[in-house]
């Protein structure tokens, strides 16, 4: 009988890789190969978790059920939007885990149709990601796609609206990505290889098999995905193949569905560029707008006939909300509308939104209207921009303290008109703070972090602190409530968020100081927060308890907490990798594991000897710390496609094997459906977040109720 009072020791298999002169000696290599080997180990893993957390269940049920009052106990509607001429919206149904989509006509009332029950997708394994959601150009049959296990394999469907007859046309394997020609008839869909990555296009009439389908466009390089969306204006079908900074865009006429895809210029390393599409109201093609770094770090807006959209006809726009350009400024995204351009940005990192578009006789620019947050230290975002005629678009805004508020928002006028509250059951908002101040890294760039706590919880080096971070692709991670983090502000601990370098908070030069052999910057940064926090840095006042500081990540994230792990173990209190990338160089070395090769712009190759070098560096399985280490959660799933599970369990291994001061170190394995952030639905959600706040809080020596 298994003693789960004893943590699990894998098998050691010693597996020799040289390489650049490096002789490296893998133990744990054998998981990758040995799934029956892997399944048994991860349920020992998965059975010592369990029993090591079991006397927490007390506080797990406590804050599960805390967080579960904050939740609406009826049916729960969200904002609604528009396209041509029905209102769509999510229902959530009274103590359902998930939504349903559901539309009506906007002329008329209590017509609502049912569209996707999300609960009924996921009845047979507990788990369900709606990937397609596309009605017809004439709304007669809606198009969607659902992934149940987690592991990112989508099944293609088509219903008829009016009947709910789902059609006989099934696509067993699609990937998140569709769009519909002119005619209602064909649909365009993407097609993952055998890694996942989305690299093909094709084209299904509706009413024949999926044998029949068309391959319209393939992408043979490994390092590029692609996207597929349709243009706002009806009009293009666009195909995106993206590399980390590289770019090139397909374009197919949606009212002649069978032409092959026309491109808008070749791709050229290191040069990215967006498009959509302006109709012309007098019939003709329309233009284009283009976002692109091609001469502007920060990027900058252009536009092109559609009948010639390649680089020799890019011209610059004046528009004032981008020219000319600002170092502090980088622009996102343009969507257009019918006469409004709406622009996405951030402006010392912070989120911004700009609406411009030319005045009626198409001659000058109109002034330019800025929406930023209207919460301190929020975020803004657009939520909903489908009905290229309506004049409004649907954002949200949220901040860690302020639940999310859906606005419309006039393109002509700029106001806001506030659509719903998130409705949060015995919230205050009165009672917490939240602030965005600097932490000086150490080479004396101010890194921005985002606080949050109880009013009354005092900024003077005595609370705990969980400080989280991420660092990478350039995404940015922006403030956002979470009903189970008002628990952990209860119990007087200080929740800050690190906007390290690696991600995009500051620009496009914020995450080329965090990638590839500039990495490790990453780290430091998030090192060096923790420390400013902590009042250890010089300059720095304690503002936490540098003795009870707990940081957490996912994935990328996940990597950053392995490194820090590595790097700093005694400024921890404890560690959250939740489906970590932690075996670095193994990884980056196997083109058989998905989002190797596609990666290589973001991490290295390590077939280069200098970056072989610098992910060797860091990578937490070959850089396990020394003497006594801190608390460690770590997570991952069996059907995780991005993060593969052997991948934690490795490094787990590794670090038992390599432990000299009986730290602790638990692995809690997803070994069913469940994705690679956690199980699906609100409640399988909450009930994950009350598992890994208990462990956070217990390690920190709180416990017990909330104020």
């Amino acid at each position: 009988m298994d003693d789960r009072s004893v943590p699990p020791q894998a098998p050691r298999v010693p597996a020799i890789r040289e390489l650049h002169g490096v002789r490296d000696v893998d133990e744990y290599a054998w998981m990758r190969h040995d799934p029956a080997g892997l399944a048994e180990y991860l349920a020992s893993e998965r059975g010592y978790y369990d029993a090591q957390v079991a006397d927490q269940l007390t506080l797990v049920n406590e804050l599960y059920h805390e967080a579960t009052g904050r939740t609406p106990t009826v049916a729960d509607d969200s904002a609604r939007w528009t396209l041509r001429g029905f209102s769509y919206w999510h229902r959530t149904p009274s103590g359902a885990e998930n939504r349903q989509l559901i539309r009506a006509p906007r002329a008329e009332q209590g017509s609502e149709q049912l569209l996707i029950d999300e609960n009924a997708l996921a009845a047979d394994s507990g788990y369900v990601d709606v990937g397609v959601a596309e009605p017809s150009p004439d709304d007669r049959l809606l198009a969607w796609s659902a992934d149940t296990s987690g592991a990112e394999i989508y099944r293609l469907r088509f219903t008829e609206i009016d009947t709910g007859r789902v059609l006989p046309d099934l696509i067993e394997r699609s990937y998140p990505g569709g769009a519909w020609a002119a005619d209602s008839a064909h649909f365009f869909y993407l097609v993952p290889d055998a890694l996942n990555r989305p690299y093909q296009v094709w084209r299904h009439e509706v009413g024949t098999p999926a044998e029949a389908d068309t391959l319209v466009h393939e992408e043979t390089d490994q390092r590029f995905d692609l996207t597929l969306e349709a243009s706002r204006s009806g009009e293009l079908i666009v195909i995106t193949a993206a590399s980390r900074d590289t770019t090139e865009v397909w374009l197919i006429p949606a009212s002649r569905p069978l032409s092959m895809p026309v491109v808008v210029e070749p791709r050229q390393r290191g040069i990215e560029y967006q498009v959509d599409h302006a109709a012309d109201p007098a019939g003709g093609e329309g233009e284009l707008w283009i976002v692109t770094d091609s001469g502007a770090t920060e990027f900058t807006l252009m536009r092109a006939p559609v009948t010639a959209p390649g680089k020799a006809s890019w011209t610059p726009v004046g528009c004032p909300a981008t020219a000319p350009a600002r170092a502090d400024t980088r622009l996102l995204r343009c969507d257009v509308l019918d006469g409004h351009l709406l622009l996405t940005l951030r402006r010392d990192g912070s989120p911004l939104l700009a609406i411009t578009g030319f005045d009626s006789d198409r001659q000058q620019w109109r002034d330019v209207i800025e929406i930023r947050p209207a919460m301190t230290a929020g975020m803004i975002a657009v939520q909903h921009a489908a009905d290229y005629r309506a004049g409004s678009v649907v954002i949200v805004e949220q901040s860690l303290i302020e639940p999310p508020v859906w606005s419309d928002l006039d393109l002509t006028t700029g106001q806001r008109r506030e659509l719903k509250r998130a409705k949060v059951p015995g919230y205050d908002a009165a009672r917490y703070r939240t602030e965005r101040i600097s932490a000086r890294a150490a080479d004396g760039t101010q890194v921005p972090v985002t606080l949050a706590y109880r009013h009354g919880t005092p900024l003077d080096g005595t609370a705990a602190c969980l400080l989280y971070g991420y660092g990478a692709y350039e995404a940015c991670i922006d403030p956002e409530f979470d009903v189970s983090m008002v628990s952990v502000l209860d119990r007087g601990v200080v929740y800050a968020i690190a906007h390290v370098r690696g991600g995009g908070e500051n620009g496009r030069e914020w995450w080329q100081q965090g990638r590839l052999r500039a990495k490790p910057t990453t780290f430091s940064d998030f090192i060096s927060t923790a420390d400013w926090l902590a009042g250890d840095a010089p300059g720095s006042a304690p503002l936490v308890d540098g003795s009870r500081i707990v940081s957490r990540g996912l994935s990328a994230g996940g990597l950053l907490q392995g490194a820090v792990y590595s790097r700093a173990p005694g400024r921890w209190r404890a560690v959250v990798a939740e489906v970590p990338f932690v075996d670095c160089v193994t990884t980056m070395l196997d083109p058989d594991i998905p989002l190797t090769i596609n990666e290589w712009d973001e991490w290295g190759d390590p077939r280069d000897p200098g970056d072989f070098a610098c992910l060797r560096s860091y990578s937490p399985y070959e850089n396990p710390p020394a003497g006594p280490r801190p608390d460690l959660l770590v997570t991952g799933a069996v059907h995780d496609p991005r993060v593969l599970v052997h991948e934690p369990a490795k490094w787990v291994a590794r670090l038992r094997q390599t432990d000299t001061a009986g730290s602790r170190v638990l692995f809690r394995v997803e070994l069913g459906a469940g994705a690679h952030t956690g199980p699906s639905g609100r409640f399988g959600h909450l009930r994950y977040e009350a598992e890994v706040y208990a462990f956070i809080l217990s390690a920190m020596g709180i416990g017990g109720s909330g104020r």
